[in-house]
């Protein structure tokens, strides 16, 4: 459940509110057409189905999440860990319309890459729609806005294309090409600074 009321966002765009879990608070986030909130076990279903689709086995890969349970387990030990820790990481995507959770956004702390990393998915049948864009740069600002990040990084494989263009219309530059630790495969590192 969302508790809290809304504050206006720096930029006159976005607003935010306050997710609890038990005794902690945490800021969401809106534009014009979604609300961004720190995703938590109550998404367990969702996020199940999202590990699983193709794009994300293809471009982020396979997760061994293949149940309700497993789910859960990813999201306290992979993303509501990191929020605990830092006070941000992995947000839900929700279609303010539909309420439908269309996708993830968020910022994460990887092992292996210095700096804190920004990433997106979003479910097929919302690709693009401009929402990962759209839910991408009020993370991007909330960086800087809300959490006191100035650089920004992000990593994507040769072959995501659509990820690529995202990540320059972003204002994120090619820096080189690297590899994560127990992943063989070859990343693009892009990198951002906040002006």
């Amino acid at each position: 459940m969302i508790l809290g009321v809304y504050f206006p966002y720096t930029q006159g765009q976005i607003l935010t509110e306050i997710r609890s879990f038990g005794n902690m608070s945490y800021k969401c986030f809106e534009t014009d057409r979604l609300h961004l909130r720190p995703t938590g076990i109550d998404d367990a279903a969702f996020i199940l189905t999202l590990l699983n689709t193709p794009k994300w086995i293809k471009y982020i890969g396979k997760r061994n999440v293949n149940s309700k349970e497993t789910a859960i387990k990813y999201i306290e030990d992979r993303m509501l860990s990191q929020l605990h820790k830092l006070g941000y990481g992995n947000y839900t995507i929700i279609n303010k319309e539909t309420q439908a959770k269309i996708g993830t956004c968020g910022l994460y702390d990887r092992e292996g890459l210095e700096g804190i990393d920004i990433g997106y998915a979003l479910l097929p049948a919302y690709e693009k729609l401009g929402y990962a864009y759209e839910a991408s740069l009020a993370i991007r600002d909330a960086a800087k806005v809300d959490f006191g990040i100035n650089y920004l990084r992000a990593i994507t494989t040769k072959d995501n294309l659509s990820s690529q263009k995202l990540l320059e219309k972003l204002q994120f530059k090619y820096s080189k090409i690297i590899n994560l630790p127990n992943d063989p495969e070859d990343l693009m590192l892009y990198d951002y600074h906040h002006e």
